[in-house]
């Protein structure tokens, strides 16, 4: 299942559903090929650790564990709200991720054709 994944490792986003809802975190990482993100502070889970050496200590982990894509919404770092995005073509031939809400630009994407060739 290769699913698009819809925010980027360092965005902030909102959490929609589950027992965080309502928090903000960042990015961590993503699985495209999941579905899945990595937000920071967020579904934390217990792990309990053996040692593998004698210098290693053992113990029990607090760890974020992956959240489905589709709960979490990308915050605006202009407006400060979670909202959806639009992909849009700059006059510069730059694409940018835009914000639906206070139509501000997020960032760029990838840099057009016009930059590669000058």
């Amino acid at each position: 299942m290769n699913t698009k994944v819809h925010v980027k490792k360092g965005d902030t986003v909102y959490v929609l559903t589950g027992k965080d809802e309502g928090k903000k975190g960042k990015v961590l990482g993503v699985n495209p090929s999941e579905g899945t993100v990595l937000v920071q502070g967020v579904n934390m889970v217990t792990k309990h650790t053996r040692p593998r050496s004698r210098t290693q200590q053992g113990g029990i982990l607090h760890q974020e564990s992956p959240v489905n894509s589709s709960k979490v919404m990308l915050v605006c770092p202009k407006c400060g709200n979670p909202s959806k995005y639009k992909r849009e073509i700059l006059e510069d031939g730059n694409k940018a991720r835009v914000c639906k809400r206070c139509k501000e630009t997020i960032d760029l994407i990838k840099e057009g054709k016009a930059d590669a060739q000058a």
